[in-house]
């Protein structure tokens, strides 16, 4: 009912950015709680950041400072802006949503993931 299609991922060398997006299509009436969670290779699927509808925000201990999330709901779309990008930020990244996808119905909806690789 909703489809997330992620881009932005690729190959980046220690100290640099990359910047994720997450867009949203389907049938839907609202999108609420936008946010990222990323897997690393060999360990368990990890929470990155969220996004409120009104535009609140909270990151992982691990991205402060260096991750941005922010989001355009004239267009449903999510975004996560990665600076100072570190070996350890490698790891399958995956965009997330709470959609009402019917009157009054919400229901968690994921992408299909995007890799990220930092490495020199």
């Amino acid at each position: 009912q909703v489809e997330l299609v992620e881009s932005g991922g690729g190959l980046v060398q220690p100290g640099g950015s990359l910047n994720l997006s997450c867009a949203a299509s389907g049938s839907f009436f609202s999108i609420q709680t936008m946010g990222w969670y990323r897997q690393p290779p060999g360990k368990a699927r990890e929470l990155v950041t969220t996004i409120s509808k009104s535009g609140r925000t909270n990151y992982a201990d691990s991205v402060k400072g260096r991750f941005t999330i922010s989001r355009d709901n004239a267009k449903n779309t999510a975004y996560l802006q990665m600076d100072s990008l570190k070996p350890e930020d490698t790891a399958t990244y995956y965009c997330n949503l709470d959609a009402e996808y019917a009157l009054k119905t919400y229901k968690t909806f994921w992408g299909q993931g995007t890799q990220v690789t930092v490495s020199s």
